[in-house]
């Protein structure tokens, strides 16, 4: 039965070109388009950001959802170079690191207003060097000599009067009180003007001897209360050393740190660690005093070595911009994130202290915002789990690696925590984001904002206008040549095939930024003053050119007849399907025979693939849809009294998706009819239990590697493609095929139901009743190809021995 023949689509809905409606008609390039300080298309993206931004409270951090290159970070940073630091509510802040002079181990934190820190580091350094000059001069002259002697003498002459005394009393008794070569006392009997020897000794009476003797031991006891006495007159003397040498040098300190007090006596924290200093100084003067360089080596060792170490001061953070901080972390591993205590060895000696804690890029974010890419925190030990302590506490506790690592207490330092106030914004994908989700309990607390980038926007008069700006500021900010008219319209198209949708244009910015810089290539090369369509062109086609290896390939197949494939001619049960090969950068189409072969059976469709395992479970569950409206049409009131077997020929990698679906049953039904199915026309697309044609992906890719594929094998004007009507607005062909429909040598078929492609692809009317789905259509048309397809079957019902109605 002849059928009516379905048109097929015009070339003018194959391509929707560009016409730049929304700007000026003046407006002959980049040159007079001003530059967007924005990123097009992300406004509830951008309302996000804005949103945790304003928000002073804890766990209000963003996520930023989206693919690479939509311009996330870049939207970012331009929305927060116009924001105001002072919105929450707070100001910037310097964050130093002294000495705890009490407890070396725990450095003290100072907050210090933005800029200052730097300031106070060099007026406590030009305070120190001053006094290493100072203090030794104030020891060094007559009068300090004068009041030093004047001490050192009364102990001399307190000390030679009692020693004088006893000398006199010991001579009274013939005994000598000498000091030996050691420098200790010795009481001596004496034989007049000699000491006596042991013959001499032994020569005296007993009497003699006892008396001397006696007296000896009298004088010894008083000989050991002299010395411990002078033990302690040499501590009074000490004593008054010191408080005359603390006096010297407080008379200095005083004078030199008044200034440096009174200027910084409004900040609490720094006024007491001046305090804390100018006693230290006091109880360590000999860091200032001591001549022996060796001795103090250790205490001065630094690049510079101007001062002692244990009054630096350490500025880990100085914002002396006044700007709030924006920190992008390209390698956030757990030292450049939460900074680290270096290690520094001088003669041998391995030491660490409070100048040597060095910061991350949380003390630099500190006030302001600190941006990471989501996988890359993920992928290194330990760093999430601190990022979350630290926003928890919202305190910046500079704990060693080596600690968390292997609980070593080892480690000398344990600084005080910093303060934090900081909003992190990870950047990441869909998937990541589920991963967090549904494993970390504590990220939906912690990041409370989502901002979800789009990945296309409507194609509007506007958007294209808009879309024009966003070109011109690539142009601008990579001072690019300008881009004539005519090329911000091929870019906008190229856009819209980006986003595989006549009425969508793509947001991947960093797409549309690499076409400019290759178009932008491609003129400079041949000495333009402009970058025009043909530019562009030709940047596409050079890209094409380096990444379509496999695609070459696969087309070389073709043409050496190791693919099997016809575009001609009539077969039963064979049928030119439509899929899409990707890789890494670039996918295409090209065309799959698949074919159904039949045998008496049960009426089951045995789908080669799957049981094979090359078919995946959305292509398996096509094969169930079909088997399932198969058995609608053909198999109402009698079991199917024959098996079907599909495959795609050829095919020697996995199977996967649901487009070939209409194909497939379109195979069977003519293997069931033994009705010839063109060759000449692929088809492609999904279907429901209905019969309905379904929208699938990559629909250019499809019909253009089809059309490739015909112009290698023969082209001839019956040719051409079926697609699902919903797929019509995701076109945007190549010029050569939009040029070959306009001039009827290639032809697009759009339908709603696998109805009108099982006539296009047989010539004969299918036999299947459009009307509603709940009406139940039992007989077919005897010369549709369900008729006769029914017809076989009852023969075959009639002949079987095992024939009955379920």
């Amino acid at each position: 039965m002849p059928i009516s023949p379905l048109s097929p689509l015009s070339s003018d809905q194959l391509y929707r070109s560009s016409e730049l409606s929304g700007l000026e008609a003046d407006c002959k390039s980049t040159k007079h388009l001003t530059p967007l300080d924005e990123i097009v298309g992300q406004e509830r993206a951008q309302q996000a950001v804005e949103f945790a931004m304003s928000m002073p409270d804890k766990g209000y951090n963003i996520y930023a959802i989206g693919r690479n290159g939509l311009g996330k970070r870049t939207m970012v940073m331009r929305y927060l170079d116009r924001y105001e630091p002072n919105g929450r509510g707070h100001s910037l802040h310097d964050w130093c690191y002294v000495i705890n002079f009490d407890e070396a181990r725990v450095p003290k934190v100072l907050k210090m207003s933005a800029g200052s820190g730097i300031e106070f580091k060099k007026d406590v350094e030009k305070f120190i060097i001053k006094l290493t000059k100072s203090l030794p001069l104030a020891f060094d002259n007559e009068m300090y000599y004068s009041s030093a002697e004047k001490l050192k003498s009364q102990l001399s002459n307190r000390q030679e009067s009692a020693l004088t005394g006893l000398t006199k009393e010991a001579k009274d008794t013939s005994i000598s009180l000498t000091i030996t070569a050691q420098g200790s006392y010795e009481l001596v009997a004496m034989n007049g003007e000699e000491a006596h020897t042991d013959e001499t000794f032994k020569a005296l009476s007993k009497k003699q001897q006892d008396v001397l003797e006696t007296s000896i031991v009298e004088l010894e006891s008083k000989l050991r209360v002299i010395i411990r006495q002078f033990t302690v007159w040499e501590e009074e003397y000490s004593d008054k050393q010191q408080k005359q040498d603390e006096q010297v040098a407080q008379d200095v300190l005083s004078h030199l740190m008044t200034k440096l007090k009174e200027k910084y006596s409004g900040i609490p924290a720094v006024k007491s660690y001046l305090g804390a200093m100018h006693k230290d100084i006091l109880d360590n003067l000999d860091l200032f005093l001591e001549d022996n360089e060796e001795q103090l080596a250790l205490s001065y060792a630094s690049l510079d070595k101007k001062m002692p170490r244990r009054y630096q001061v350490n500025v880990l953070v100085n914002q002396d911009d006044g700007k709030m901080p924006i920190i992008v972390e390209e390698s956030p591993n757990y030292h450049s994130i939460f900074g680290y205590i270096e290690n520094a060895t001088f003669k041998g000696t391995i030491f660490s202290d409070f100048s040597l804690i060095r910061s991350g890029s949380l003390h630099k974010a500190n006030g302001g915002v600190l941006m990471i890419d989501a996988a890359k925190v993920l992928e290194q030990p330990y760093v999430w789990d601190g990022l979350k302590r630290a926003l928890r506490s919202r305190k910046l506790s500079l704990s060693s690696l080596e600690r968390e690592v292997t609980l070593s207490g080892t480690i000398s330092l344990d600084p005080e925590a910093i303060p934090l106030d900081v909003k992190i914004i990870l950047f990441g994908d869909y998937q990541t984001y589920q991963l967090l989700q549904h494993y970390d309990p504590e990220f939906s607390e912690l990041f409370r904002v989502t901002a979800d980038f789009e990945d296309v926007m409507p194609r509007t008069e506007k958007s294209e206008a808009l879309y024009a700006k966003f070109i011109s500021s690539i142009v601008h900010g990579n001072k690019m040549l300008h881009c004539d008219r005519n090329a911000i319209k091929r870019i906008i198209e190229f856009s819209s095939r980006q986003a595989d949708d006549q009425n969508k244009l793509s947001l991947h910015s960093a797409d549309i930024a690499n076409l400019l810089r290759e178009s932008n290539y491609c003129a400079r090369a041949v000495n333009a003053n402009m970058i025009r369509a043909s530019h562009v062109e030709q940047a596409l086609h050079n890209h094409e050119m380096r990444v379509c290896r496999l695609k070459d390939n696969v087309m070389e197949s073709f043409i050496t007849g190791t693919t099997l494939i016809s575009t001609e001619d009539h077969v039963v049960g064979q049928v030119n399907a439509l899929s899409v090969i990707a890789t890494s950068d670039h996918q295409f189409g090209a065309p799959n025979r698949i074919t159904a072969t039949t045998a008496f059976g049960e009426g089951r469709v045995f789908d080669i693939e799957r049981k094979v395992d090359l078919g995946g479970s959305l292509h398996s569950k096509g094969v169930m849809i079909l088997s399932a409206y198969l058995a609608s049409l053909l198999g109402k009131t009698a079991k199917i009294p024959l098996t079907t077997h599909i495959t795609f020929e050829q095919s020697y990698g996995g199977v996967d998706g649901d487009s070939a679906t209409m194909a497939e049953l379109c195979a069977i039904v003519s293997s069931f009819s033994n009705q010839a199915i063109r060759q000449d026309v692929a088809i492609t697309g999904s279907m429901n239990q209905f019969g309905e044609a379904q929208p699938i992906g990559g629909v250019n890719e499809k019909i253009e590697g089809f059309f490739d594929v015909c112009t290698i094998m023969g082209r001839t004007n019956t040719q051409g493609v079926i697609i699902p009507k919903t797929n019509v607005q995701n076109l945007m062909l190549r010029s050569d095929i939009v040029e070959a429909v306009k001039k009827g040598k290639f032809n697009i078929w759009a339908i709603d139901h696998v109805s009108q492609a099982i006539e296009l692809l047989t010539g004969i009317e299918s036999g299947i009743n459009l009307g509603t789905k709940s009406k139940q259509q039992d007989e077919h048309p005897a010369a549709s190809v369900l008729g006769l397809a029914q017809a076989r079957l009852s023969e075959l019902r009639k002949t079987s021995p095992a024939s009955s109605v379920e």
